[in-house]
């Protein structure tokens, strides 16, 4: 057994430790700052999570979750809505044993409070969640939602949101991160219906007059010019439907002639050299949202917060490394509250 897999054993045997107990997350350990360089005020986490929404439905029995293909409760919920649910904790510390978002999460904390919220209660630790709802034979056949679980017995796990991606806590020092799927999954379990398959074309209806889309599930459509498109980004890379719309708004007031000062192009507002390199024409609508919904999505995940990528789309990511956060500029703070707001008042319609 290699060194990685005996620590990833501990974490996991004082998991289940801490989890027996009753340790709360506070006591688990220190909140470890990630890779901005200092963790967010613990109020904000909190804040966060009462901004979350009100809980669906009632939770159901951690005694009803094994051998069988669903979950009761989760019969009318979707991928999208457990990837959104996700997405909500992204930038919160890594804490062993953690279960509150306050204080900080680990992987089995995240993914229980992920369905927790959704009216869905699962058990607490890792090699647990790893038997619950219906088996998925492999990758090819995940859908967003399903819980991937690392190791045997399971020390890990994850929500995967598609495109060969999944959100995760991973460790101490870390963050709640969106990551590619950088191993094959010991388990794969699914604790929703399952979706229509990788490949189905979605209706005109549901993606905004963009018939022939591939869809997995379906993405949101946001009330905004080019839903269509910022809808078919989602669906590809992950990235919200509504921040890809809030970013042109920002961007370019949906105009996809506007040329900034700086030489900015586009709907998306691409400098040609990043156009260039993301082999995308920032003039073309279509290929401006696809270029800045791959942009986005590894923004994500190399700084493991929203606002962080928001901050180095706008000013560089050089500039979020250098000051260990969002710069001290002006318009960088501003472009980041604004598109932040617009893509919530863009989701909550």
């Amino acid at each position: 057994m290699s060194l990685a897999e005996v620590t990833a054993r501990i974490n996991q045997i004082q998991g289940q430790l801490a989890a027996l107990s009753g340790t709360s997350s506070s006591t688990a350990g220190g909140v470890a700052p990630g890779a901005s360089g200092a963790a967010p005020a613990s109020g904000g986490f909190a804040q966060a999570l009462a901004e979350a929404g009100p809980q669906v439905g009632a939770p159901a029995s951690a005694a009803q979750l094994g051998g069988y293909a669903g979950v009761p409760g989760a019969g009318q919920l979707t991928g999208a809505d457990v990837v959104a649910q996700a997405r909500r904790y992204l930038g919160v510390p890594y804490v062993w044993g953690g279960t509150d978002p306050a204080t900080g999460l680990d992987c089995s904390g995240l993914v229980q409070l992920v369905y927790k919220n959704l009216g869905v209660d699962l058990p607490r630790v890792s090699y647990d969640q790893a038997t619950v709802g219906q088996a998925v034979p492999d990758l090819a056949h995940a859908q967003p939602g399903d819980i991937l679980a690392f190791g045997t017995p399971a020390d890990h796990v994850a929500i995967y949101i598609g495109n060969h991606q999944m959100i995760e806590a991973p460790h101490t020092g870390s963050q709640v991160r969106i990551s590619d799927v950088y191993e094959t999954p010991s388990a794969i379990r699914r604790l929703l219906p399952t979706a229509a398959p990788a490949g189905a074309m979605a209706s005109t209806a549901r993606l905004g007059s963009a018939p022939g889309v591939p869809a997995p599930y379906s993405p949101m459509v946001v009330p905004a010019p080019y839903a269509a498109l910022f809808a078919q980004a989602q669906q590809r890379y992950g990235v919200s439907a509504g921040l890809l719309a809030a970013v042109a708004k920002q961007e370019s007031g949906f105009d996809p002639a506007a040329v900034s000062s700086a030489g900015a192009r586009g709907l998306m507002q691409l400098m040609p050299g990043t156009a260039a390199t993301l082999g995308v024409n920032p003039d073309d609508p279509a290929q401006a949202v696809d270029g800045a919904a791959r942009l986005l999505r590894d923004l994500i995940a190399e700084f493991g917060r929203t606002d962080l990528a928001l901050a180095a789309y706008n000013a560089g990511p050089g500039a979020v490394h250098r000051y260990g956060g969002i710069p001290p500029y002006p318009e960088t703070r501003h472009y980041v509250a604004a598109v932040l707001a617009d893509q919530a008042t863009l989701e909550a319609r």
